[in-house]
């Protein structure tokens, strides 16, 4: 373990109001996954260029094993609704905070101002772009707040009567607050990461996913570099979006007719268009 990422051993990076990410433990590192790759060679019988060069290899052929020779050990601080989001990705270790055993804390998740946002037009379970205007935000916000408010107290009165704390959390919100510990290896930790800090994650559960993207980048630099430039930033191309590709490049064919012949339309037609401007972009 490097020192910049001991230093990094338990420091909060803070989420949202009141969450955070703090990294626990991490074993292993770039070194890790190239010892992984070659077996009988043992540390630093290889020159840095060609363990980097090896790394890249195996993330760009997909060779997945030898990162998971690299595990992560996160504790977080997260709201109920990014928490049942989080626990999608089943192929990591989880123990979390028990509203059983313990009595539920009073801290709530209230988007800030410019997260308070109409449903989008075109994203089924996304919001839209632009924010509502300041004083209908803070009217949202303040409802949420005191909604918060409220079913926290009647929590309260129902833990008074000697009702089971099991039973009592019941009417609770997912805005609630809850903790976890959770362990994970690099190639499945890429795999959370490359879903949840893309642009079309919900921006609360980007939020964590950047935290621990800044962690995971200082802990293995070469493979967080690979993982940027085969994973992250790269794009794929269907059979049907390949061969209008290659229309374009050999013939071009204006972009509709190239579409029609190649059987893109509809949703899948504008995605192919969405690839395309994200590469002009680059």
């Amino acid at each position: 373990m490097t020192e910049q990422v001991q230093t990094l051993l338990g420091k909060e990076f803070p989420c949202l109001d009141k969450g955070f990410v703090r990294l626990i433990d991490v074993m292993g590192d770039d070194s890790a996954i190239v010892q992984a790759a070659r077996v009988s060679y043992g540390a630093g019988t290889k020159k840095v260029l060609e363990d980097r060069g090896l790394i890249r290899y195996l993330m760009r052929h997909i060779h997945t094993t030898p990162f998971e020779m690299v595990e992560f050990k996160f504790h977080v601080k997260l709201p109920i609704f990014v928490a049942r989001q989080w626990i999608r990705h089943r192929t990591a270790n989880v123990n979390e905070y028990s509203g059983r055993y313990s009595e539920m804390k009073d801290e709530f998740y209230v988007p800030a101002p410019d997260q308070v946002r109409a449903q989008s037009v075109t994203n089924k379970q996304g919001r839209a772009e632009d924010s509502f205007a300041p004083e209908e935000a803070e009217r949202i916000r303040t409802l949420m707040s005191d909604t918060q408010d409220t079913l926290y107290t009647e929590y309260q009165e129902l833990l008074g009567t000697n009702l089971a704390r099991e039973i009592a959390r019941i009417n609770l919100p997912v805005s609630n607050y809850t903790e976890w510990y959770w362990k994970v290896d690099l190639h499945n930790l890429f795999h959370f990461l490359r879903l949840r800090i893309d642009a079309h994650a919900q921006y609360e559960i980007r939020v964590y996913g950047q935290a621990m993207a800044e962690i995971v980048r200082a802990a293995v630099p070469m493979a967080y570099e690979a993982f940027e430039d085969y994973m992250l930033h790269a794009q794929r191309f269907s059979r049907k979006e390949l061969l209008a590709i290659r229309s374009m490049l050999k013939t071009g064919t204006p972009e509709d007719s190239v579409l029609e012949a190649a059987g893109l339309k509809g949703r899948e037609a504008q995605e192919f268009i969405s690839k395309l401007e994200d590469l002009a972009q680059l």
